[in-house]
């Protein structure tokens, strides 16, 4: 089977079963949006909202924010990893936001880029998600699932990588479900330790399916 092959069985199952799916953070704005994603980096998605509601309630834009001290916003965050950088990177995010762009989170890559607490996944999503573009945001499970369904190749050994092999090969209008689909395909079924192969229904074009040491379908372990 060829890898185009591959992709267009991949995607015509996602359509289907999975037609309209969005992130399961909750937020009431791309701010919000904004600073659920930075929280949620090495933690789970349940935390982030189990925390951000009372977050918001006090601190729900990005003026709010910025006259904040890092030990007010402390007090709301610290149960979830690294607390105490996250705290941080969100006061000095809504500072910035509230120089440079009146308060508003800008849409540009370079400009996500340059806030505290934003790297490429995180600007990837906001754009994505907040402003409808075709990123592909690329976090563990979107990175371990593209090895595992054989949509990338061995080389692609970074995010970037793997980032720039799915949208070479996904059509524009598809990436923005595609980051959820993988997303949540590995959240849920294609899990890390223990991929449920028994409930997934691509385990007829997966090269890693059912493999005892679950892989990338080149021996390394994801």
């Amino acid at each position: 089977m060829t890898r185009k092959e591959r992709y267009k069985i991949v995607l015509d199952y996602f359509r289907k079963e999975m037609p309209e799916v969005q992130t399961e953070l909750e937020f009431g704005s791309i701010f919000q949006l904004l600073v659920a994603v930075i929280l949620s980096a090495q933690c789970t998605d349940k935390r982030i909202n189990q925390v951000t509601p009372e977050l918001f309630r006090h601190y729900p834009d990005a003026r709010t924010m910025a006259q904040a001290e890092v030990d007010e916003i402390l007090e709301y965050v610290k149960s979830v990893s690294y607390p105490n950088a996250k705290a941080q990177h969100l006061v000095q995010m809504a500072r910035m936001l509230m120089e440079r762009h009146n308060g508003e989170v800008p849409s540009d890559m370079n400009q996500l880029l340059d806030l505290p607490g934003v790297g490429r996944k995180t600007a990837n999503v906001i754009q994505s998600v907040a402003f409808g573009k075709s990123t592909m945001a690329v976090d563990t499970h979107v990175f371990r699932v593209s090895h595992r369904l054989g949509l990338v190749s061995a080389k692609a050994d970074t995010p970037l990588k793997v980032e720039q092999e799915l949208v070479k090969n996904i059509p524009a209008e598809d990436i923005p479900r595609a980051h959820h689909w993988l997303l949540l395909h590995g959240r849920y079924i294609c899990t890390a330790r223990r991929p449920h192969c028994s409930s997934c229904s691509l385990t007829g074009v997966c090269p890693s399916a059912n493999l005892s040491s679950p892989g990338d379908g080149s021996g390394a372990r994801l």
